[in-house]
């Protein structure tokens, strides 16, 4: 198999590093932003797709995973945090020509991608977000129910170098019990051969595992309290958003009316459930694609 014919590896500069992606198409900008533990090839399935309804698709690994950029961790976790990784984006983007764009991230990457949307409004047009909720509803409504079922959230937030340390003392136990039961890597239609081989290497790699960790404590400290501070501030995500998720996943389980938590966030919300599990994109990339193509399309 083929992943992302047609599209040229480019090394995009910003203040802090290269953010590494892959471009492909023509016409308005798209930028496709992943989740954990995977890196931009997640959308090997998505981003043609998209490239062939007209649009200059930008596939960036996001900072500390895949082969961008690795910031160097800090007590307070901002250099880790999503309005970090924004700012990152932001610039990466602009080295392309692109000033203005539309976002679409899933997981850690759409929480990147709505603190882009928050933090500059003026560069993004329309933005998407695959299944998730905003960081500071999975805390403030957190229960039982999520500690065991986002159990990782916590575990990956510890202190430095616990979670570190168990992971790189095993690192196919982590993918075999954790990462391989979520979902990941059982389908090869779904996840070709080499794209497991590199989520597989991401996890002994000290510095990436690190950044994982790291990305994990940003959102329950600092990405925590911006989301928090925007909420008492009144501040909503003014342009158009829609919201996709996995009917077979947790959201559904966890929040209910997925579209009603993300109305008290932003503007103007649309959405639906998929028929698939949290990683919708590979369960059902035809299905996403299609619905990203007619909503940026007449956004």
């Amino acid at each position: 198999m083929t992943l992302f014919e047609g599209f040229i590896e480019r090394r995009l500069v910003c203040e802090r590093g290269d953010i590494f992606a892959r471009v492909g198409g023509s016409g308005p900008p798209l930028l496709l932003l992943h989740g954990y533990p995977e890196t931009h090839l997640m959308w090997h399935g998505v981003a043609p797709l998209l490239a062939a309804r007209g649009f200059t698709v930008v596939v960036a690994d996001l900072p500390g995973y895949g082969a961008s950029l690795r910031p160097e961790p800090a007590e307070d976790h901002a250099p880790h945090a999503k309005r970090a990784m924004a700012r990152d984006l932001v610039q990466a983007m602009a080295s392309l020509g692109f000033d203005r764009f539309a976002v679409a991230g899933h997981d850690r990457g759409g929480r990147v991608a709505y603190r882009t949307a928050l933090d500059h409004p003026g560069a993004v047009s329309a933005l998407a977000v695959l299944d998730i909720v905003p960081t500071a509803e999975v805390w403030s409504r957190a229960d039982a129910l999520m500690a065991i079922g986002y159990w990782h959230w916590g575990f990956l937030a510890q202190p430095a170098p616990l979670p570190e340390r168990l992971i790189l003392g095993d690192p196919e136990a982590w993918f075999q019990f954790h990462v391989r039961r979520m979902g990941i890597g059982g389908d090869p239609e779904r996840y070709p051969p080499e794209v497991v081989a590199a989520y597989r290497a991401q996890l002994r790699d000290p510095g990436a595992v690190q950044a994982m960790c790291e990305d994990y404590r940003a959102g329950a400290t600092i990405d925590r309290e911006l989301d928090e501070a925007d909420r008492a501030a009144g501040r909503l995500i003014d342009c158009p958003v829609r919201a996709l998720w996995g009917t077979r996943g947790a959201l559904p389980v966890f929040y209910g009316d997925v579209l009603a938590v993300w109305r008290s966030w932003a503007r103007d919300v649309s959405g639906r459930g998929v028929d698939a599990s949290h990683f919708l994109v590979e369960d059902e990339s035809d299905e996403v694609a299609g619905e990203l193509a007619e909503f940026f399309t007449s956004g």
